[in-house]
């Protein structure tokens, strides 16, 4: 008995050894969007550092916030990148599951570029047609109650659109891009229309959550596309009718292959981004979970690179791929929060 009682204190020993040294190795999770900078300050650290290249792994915003907020052994990930700032149901979650301790990185402006394939004309289209163009429900034509939507080509919503048939490569709701998109123009456009809000008042809950304002259709005009993407660049590229939504990063990366539609007559840039002039345009963020600072050394020190103006300044690394940089006190209170592992409240995600 006592033999076997050793030899399992023995195995047990080897097997937590074995952990602390894997998890010398930082695990990142999180979004899509911000994967390729997050990943580049990842190789980059790899390559300055005696520690370890850290794992990134592209789950979506929504998925890694499950991962992240999962607990606070060392299974679970240090860092979760977010194309949308964290919800308060999310950090509730984290706190009951152990997770009370979370630093909040603002790192950038993204735009969600509505794109299609460059060998086509491009053309523009208003916020109020974009959401029109993937609702569920529309208004119908006396505009006092709200219908299926009919809409098969946008010449259907406006003769001065193209005859093109809509179809839409999307974001799943995993995804932040998904979160900002839904916010940033249904919820944007609906709210504004008594058609939407007069059904909905007595639905107090619903109402609360915008959920009559953001809902997507489903009924083939709009793909859910998966979490990467890059596949929905490639799709443009075999479907020229099509139009995509995606990251400006992502359209950055591949002028050659697809082009930006024109919102509201703004083209998706980064001087529109920066200066809030693209009707679509979002916050870039990642967490912290400090719990882990002591248990992976290498936390601490990537998440100062991260920060740094060799990464995230004006003339940054993440800048030459597509971040749009912040304002010099913006990022510096930024920067600030990280290197002091300021704790993120309640309190301040309500403002």
């Amino acid at each position: 008995m006592t033999f076997k009682k050793t030899s399992m204190a023995l195995i047990a020993s080897a097997l937590l050894a074995t952990t602390l040294t894997a998890r010398e190795q930082i695990k990142i999770v999180g979004s899509s969007t911000v994967y390729p900078f997050s990943s580049s300050v990842a190789e980059e650290f790899g390559a300055t550092t005696k520690f370890p290249t850290p794992v990134v792994e592209s789950t979506g915003t929504g998925g890694g916030m499950k991962l992240f907020c999962a607990g606070v052994d060392l299974n679970t990930p240090d860092i979760t990148n977010a194309s949308r700032r964290m919800k308060d149901k999310e950090l509730k979650m984290c706190e009951e599951n152990g997770v009370k301790d979370i630093t909040e990185a603002l790192i950038g402006f993204d735009g969600i570029a509505i794109a299609q394939s460059a060998k086509v004309a491009g053309f523009n289209v208003t916020k109020a047609q974009l959401a029109l163009a993937v609702a569920e429900e529309v208004p119908s034509a006396d505009g006092k109650t709200l219908i299926k939507n009919p809409y098969k080509k946008w010449s259907d919503i406006d003769a001065s659109l193209p005859n093109r048939e809509i179809t839409v490569y999307g974001p799943p709701k995993s995804s932040g891009t998904r979160d900002s998109f839904e916010e940033l123009v249904l919820q944007s456009v609906f709210e504004k229309m008594p058609v939407y809000t007069n059904l909905y008042k007595a639905d107090e809950k619903a109402n609360k959550k915008y959920k009559a304002y953001s809902v997507i259709r489903t009924d083939g005009a709009y793909v859910e596309s998966g979490e990467n993407d890059n596949l929905i660049v490639q799709k443009l590229t075999k479907n020229e009718a099509a139009i995509g939504i995606f990251g400006y990063s992502f359209l950055e990366e591949n002028k050659d292959k697809v082009m930006g539609i024109t919102i509201d007559s703004i083209a998706p840039t980064a001087d529109t981004i920066s200066t809030g002039k693209y009707p679509v345009a979002r916050s870039m963020y990642f967490y912290i979970k400090n719990a882990h600072n002591k248990e992976v050394p290498a936390l601490k020190e990537f998440t100062n690179l991260f920060m740094s103006e060799k990464m995230i300044g004006k003339d940054g690394i993440l800048g030459e791929i597509g971040l749009i940089t912040l304002d010099d006190k913006t990022r510096e209170i930024a920067r600030t929060k990280v290197m002091n592992n300021e704790k993120l409240t309640i309190e301040q995600l309500k403002h």
